[in-house]
């Protein structure tokens, strides 16, 4: 007779849905601590601005970089958070990755990056291994003005 508890004998019918309603509960709090996340690093960003602003700290125009290292302009004015020049704050307080796919249609017309949710710690969880508190870009962004 199948046991409804062990997924190995045929009748994990009760298992399969305890782990499904396991992981359901688990990825929803994942989106909760995201959200909570990005809510603060967006409150972080628009202190950044209107420091920037007071500070005379002028936006500038940012560009896209391909994987390849080709550049792009865009449509953007900001700021850069690292010396790669790949994460911006623009001047409107959105937070961008400006790294692009290469295309043709970019060269010509320019890209167009989406504005991505902020992270507390930027570059968490990346292979190069360097990651960095927002909240220090953005200190370092106003004392070089």
């Amino acid at each position: 007779m199948p046991d409804d508890r062990n997924p190995r004998d045929g009748g994990d019918v009760g298992w399969r849905e305890q782990r499904a309603r396991a992981v359901a509960h688990h990825g929803a709090e994942l989106e909760r601590r995201r959200g909570e996340e990005a809510a603060k690093a967006s409150a972080l960003i628009a202190g950044f601005v209107a420091a920037a602003r007071e500070a005379n700290l002028a936006p500038e125009p940012l560009r896209a970089r391909s994987y390849t290292g080709r550049s792009y302009r865009t449509s953007l004015r900001g700021w850069y958070l690292n010396p790669a020049r790949t994460i911006a704050v623009s001047a409107a307080g959105e937070y961008y990755s400006l790294l692009v796919p290469p295309s043709a249609k970019a060269w010509l017309t320019g890209a167009d990056p989406q504005p991505q949710p902020p992270r507390l710690i930027v570059g968490e969880g990346a292979r190069d291994g360097e990651s960095i508190p927002l909240a220090t870009l953005l200190e370092r962004l106003l004392t070089r003005g």
